[in-house]
This record gives structure tokens, sequence and C-alpha cells, in this order.
């Protein structure tokens, strides 16, 4: 276990020299932002690990072209996304909310009745009425019936699938329990059980397309690219590439997409007036082992609200904004992407109450700054596992997945692991203890104290199912009933 937090620690140490040396080149005076409304692109990865690029551990495969991305950029070190699965997390980086608090957790199947509701405002209905085009390829996740569709939530474009790709007929071990997998244009199913090797090309080919189409007025692309979750599918201009196997494949095909992203952005001349967010709905899904990625050794992983399941990796550039080789160390959520983004475009806020704060001072250089003092790690339907609050965050008694003490699974097939571990109660300090290996709830029981004031507030807002709270500002999730 020491072996793990000092691994983890070289690699964030190495990380901060990389860009700290780059950083003495920034700029010395904030440059004011643009008169002109800058365009916005995210690009939001599934299942991709916090040590799964070349700054942070990756090992057998490269990504030049994020790397290249943070040289001139800025590196996020602790940004957390909403949970630790895919629904709940892409809500959160689409509303700006705790998913829990819109009704929304786990990840939404074909048979679900819910979504996305009708009067939450998503960061494509918020640019919209700044007169921004809008476009969403890839994974959608936030309901799969008409109603909760992109169309229906502020985009003008959707090219994807509704949820996951494991949920289809070629699933490894519940084959008759899905339907076909729809491949979405706009509102019509224009293929079934389409070719997943062709996922990262053509998501990869309609963004720059709908940037060509937009190059004179602002847009939002949100591009959310299936993969690396499993089934891995690779096109040939990867496949055996790397030497960490399949899932090495997959990772420079997606970090080649970010490459063509900004050889069009720079083509065209719209980088000096383009935010770029690249980040990961949450963990690897560690129990498929070679087919998943690494945490750089946080603990646990998917499905936890452990720092590897919700620590994601971020890189955001902005030339002439964002000063160029730095690494941000402050906390930040997904969650925190709307209002930012709100404050950068003059855009309104939803009047709906948000949890997300605006980090633009952050991606300014401001790197004193520190907008987010708290983060709520919430879980499954709406438990409250554990709170952070600057460095400390406490752990609270909870059920919940492991995968210590399980060997993963292999090619695609996935390992075994539990659902109802009982975790005790623990109190970490994340900046000597990323790794969440020394409990120091005994040592500490006036910081113990502070947390669960916290905590206490935080429960009696939204709730938590493993104290019998229901908490008084939760709205509920957009229901079907078809």
């Amino acid at each position: 276990m020491i072996k793990i937090s000092k691994t983890l620690s070289a690699i964030l140490a190495l990380t901060s020299m990389f860009f700290v040396g780059l950083s003495t080149i920034a700029f010395k005076e904030k440059p004011s932002v643009k008169e002109t409304q800058p365009n916005i692109i995210i690009v939001n990865f599934d299942d991709m690990g916090y040590g799964d690029l070349d700054i942070t551990g990756a090992i057998g495969y490269h990504t030049p072209n994020m790397d290249k991305m943070a040289k001139e950029g800025m590196f996020f070190s602790q940004l957390y996304s909403a949970q630790a699965v895919c629904s709940a997390s892409r809500t959160g980086l689409l509303t700006g909310c705790y998913p829990n608090r819109i009704g929304i957790s786990g990840a939404l199947g074909p048979n679900s009745k819910i979504g996305i509701g009708a009067n939450e405002i998503t960061i494509a209905e918020m640019l919209r009425a700044k007169g921004y085009a809008t476009a969403a390829f890839g994974k959608w996740h936030l309901g799969h019936l008409p109603e909760f569709l992109p169309l229906q939530h502020g985009f003008d474009v959707f090219f994807g699938i509704p949820y996951s790709h494991d949920m289809w007929p070629h699933h490894p071990t519940n084959k008759t329990e899905y339907p076909p997998l729809p491949l979405i244009e706009g509102n019509t199913t224009v293929q079934t059980n389409p070719d997943l090797s062709m996922f990262t090309t053509w998501f990869t080919e309609r963004s720059i397309s709908f940037i060509e189409q937009n190059k004179n007025k602002p847009f939002f692309l949100y591009l959310a690219h299936p993969l690396p979750h499993v089934p891995l599918a690779v096109s040939n201009k990867f496949k055996g590439k790397s030497a960490q196997g399949m899932y090495g494949d997959v990772v420079m095909e997606l970090d080649w997409s970010i490459g063509q992203i900004r050889e069009a952005l720079a083509k065209l001349h719209l980088e000096k007036n383009t935010l770029l967010i690249v980040t990961s709905d949450n963990g690897p899904w560690l129990n498929y082992g070679n087919h998943a990625g690494s945490t750089g050794g946080l603990r646990e992983g998917k499905g936890t609200s452990f720092e590897g399941g919700q620590r994601v990796p971020c890189i955001m550039s902005w030339p002439g904004v964002i000063p160029a080789g730095t690494v941000n160390n402050q906390m930040a959520s997904e969650i925190d992407f709307l209002p930012t983004i709100a404050a950068i475009t003059g855009a309104a806020v939803s009047s709906n109450k948000i949890d997300g704060v605006n980090i633009f001072p952050l991606l300014k250089g401001q790197m004193n700054s520190s907008p987010r003092k708290s983060f709520l790690y919430y879980y499954r339907a709406n438990s409250l596992e554990a709170i952070r609050y600057e460095n400390y965050k406490l752990v609270f008694p909870h059920p919940g997945r492991t995968y210590e003490g399980y060997l993963p699974g292999k090619d695609g097939m996935p390992g075994p692991n539990t659902e109802n571990f009982q975790f005790p109660a623990g109190l970490y300090d994340l900046r000597r203890d990323p790794g969440e290996r020394y409990n120091l709830i005994d040592q500490l029981p006036e910081v113990v104290a502070q947390l669960t004031k916290l905590a206490n507030e935080a429960r009696a807002d939204l709730g938590d199912d493993l104290t019998n709270n229901l908490g008084t500002n939760r709205r509920a999730p957009g229901k079907s009933t078809k």
C-alpha cells in the first residue's frame, strides 16, 4: 500500500515539474477576455482513468495530442466528475447540478422510463439562448425516450447512441437482456447494432464538419466519445499500434481525435476564440482488466466514491486566456463547467438551484483562487458516501463496490467484484495521501466534527439515504408514460 501511494505521489510530482517549468513563460499580465463570444467545445471520454495519459503515467502507448494541448493550456490535477457512473455524471456536467438533486442516478438503460427533466437547463439551452449553434455527437445517456433526447434539450444537431454501447445483444455476460443498440440521427434511429470500430472516426468527422459549418458564428460542441468504455473497438488506423494491447490502441485513436479537432480549429483560425475542455465521465472499470484503464494509483475505480472513481483527467486550452503549460491543483468539478461558461459568455444561469461554482479565475491563471472549497460524493440513489473540504475527505460508513481482492477479467470479459462491501468510516488527508490509505479519523476529531457539520447541512438540502433523510431541495426527473 505504501508503494502505491509513493507511485502516485511521484507521478503527480513529475507532472507538476513538467508543467511548472513551462509556466515560467506564462503571461505576466492577465489578458482580457475577447469581446466576441468564444466557442465552447467539451470532449467527454467514457471510463478513461486518471492515469491514462502520457502526462499522468500511461505505459505502452502515447497521447501526443493531449500532451501538446496540456503544454499549451492547463491540466487540472484535482477535478471530479459529478458521480462515478455514466448517466449521473453526464447529467451533472450538462446541468451544473449534483445529479441526485434532479433525480438521476446510476446508468439509465433501454428499459428506463425516466430522463432529464423538461425544466432543467443544459449548457446547450443556456448557450442557444445567446445565439450559439449547438451539437452533440457520441453517447447521450440522459434518457433514451424521445422527450429526453438532445434535440429536446437545447441541441440543434445530434448523431450518436442513447446509452452505453455494452447495452446491446452482444453484451459479454447478458446477451439476452438488451435490445439492438440504436444509432440515432436527430430523433430518428438510422441503424441498429452499428460498427463500434467506427465510433471514434464518425463522431470526430461529424464534429469537424459542425465546426466548419459554424465557423462564422459562436458554437457549442459536446463530443461525448463512447470509448474507452467496454466493449473496446478501434478502427484499422490504430489497430495493433500500441504495446498495451487493445486498450492502448483505443486511447491512441481518441488522442488522434483531439488532434483532429485542434487541427481544424487552427486551420479555421478559431483556436484563439475557442475554449476546449477534455475530460472523462468517471474512472476506469477495473474488473475488465486489460480492457480497463488506470487510476494512476488512486483508490478503487468506476462505481465508487473513492478518488479512483471520481477524480478524472482534465485539460483545458484557450490561447491568450489560459496560461500555457500550467497545472492547477485547486479542487474543481464538472458541475462547475456550466456556471463558468455562463460567466465567460454572459449567458443567463437557470433560476433553478444549481451546485456548480464559477472557476473562470482558475482558467485565467489566478492560481491562489479557490472557488470550490467542498465537494459531496453522492452515489447510488441518494447516498452521501463522503465529503471533502479543502484537503480533507471524510468517508461515511457505507455499502459499496470494491475491486480490491478480486482478480480482474481479461480480453473483454469482466472479473468479479462485490457491490456490498461494508466500508468503515475514514478521514484522509488528500494532500499527503491521495491514495486514501491512511485513516486519520481517530487523530483529528476536530476535522471530523467540521466535515460532519457540513455533511449534515448537505443532507438537509439534498437528502441522504444512509441516514434516511429526504432533503428539502430535490427535483424529480422527467418521467415518461410511454
